[in-house]
């Protein structure tokens, strides 16, 4: 009987948080669950913690749970109306957009602030449909963790090469060296050996593999290197 009884209570709690929790979702706007910036990350974990600990232990009261969620509710919907008037407030309660590739170049710099690897963006381009960085003008990582790209003007949609009047072969680009370590299986799968891209390396001036931070290799052998120590020039200023 008192299983019963427990099984019930834990049932009306369930029942009347879910729409308020829904509610309150709707009162904050798409906003909190659409890009998930840093504040509203948290806002959601705040949910998630209130939410589970009435759920899972009985004796807390009820009413507590759902003042807190109004009071979450409420201060995310400030928050988000002071992002809006001051964008000073903005920028602190989250991440600002940073580049991190510029004119098919890794900003090394930049990738290590955000601490995201070589991989990730890799993985981030290759979603996009881009398989080789020298096809990127810029790319900018946002406050959410997303990708933007925007090609080079002969890489962009709907151009003649596009419409197969001047493609090439040269736009799959696979990773040679990633943080100074080379994949020679990628030399061999194109009949290439270790002589001649040190040739290579040696005609940009570079004589230490341990120097570069990325280089891919096309099927035309034509190589693209991104240095650890080179400086970002000219990257154009990106804001909220």
């Amino acid at each position: 009987m008192k299983l019963l009884e427990e099984t019930l209570i834990l049932l009306g709690r369930v029942v009347t948080i879910l729409p308020l929790m829904l509610f309150a979702t709707l009162f904050m706007g798409r906003r909190s669950i659409g890009e998930l910036p840093i504040f509203d990350f948290l806002i959601l974990l705040a949910f998630g913690a209130v939410v589970g600990a009435d759920i899972a232990d009985p004796k807390i009261p009820h009413i507590h749970t759902g003042i807190a969620i109004i009071l979450i509710a409420l201060l995310q919907k400030l928050v988000a109306y002071m992002k809006i008037k001051s964008r000073k407030i903005g920028r602190i309660l989250t991440f600002e957009p940073i580049t991190v590739i510029n004119e098919g170049k890794f900003i090394v710099e930049n990738l290590r602030k955000t601490q995201y690897s070589i991989d990730n963006i890799l993985l981030m381009l290759r979603e996009k449909d881009i398989f080789n960085v020298q096809d990127v003008r810029i790319g900018i990582l946002e406050a959410n963790g997303n990708l933007t790209v925007m090609k080079k003007a002969e890489k962009a949609t709907v151009t003649l090469e596009d419409m197969n009047l001047t493609r090439t072969a040269d736009d799959l680009a696979m990773p040679l060296i990633i943080d100074g370590k080379l994949y020679k299986k990628i030399l061999y799968q194109l009949n290439l050996d270790e002589k001649w891209l040190m040739e290579r390396l040696a005609e940009e001036s570079v004589h230490n593999l341990k120097d570069v931070f990325f280089a891919s290799i096309t099927e035309g052998k034509s190589l693209q290197i991104t240095l650890k120590n080179q400086s970002a020039i000219n990257i154009p200023p990106i804001y909220h």
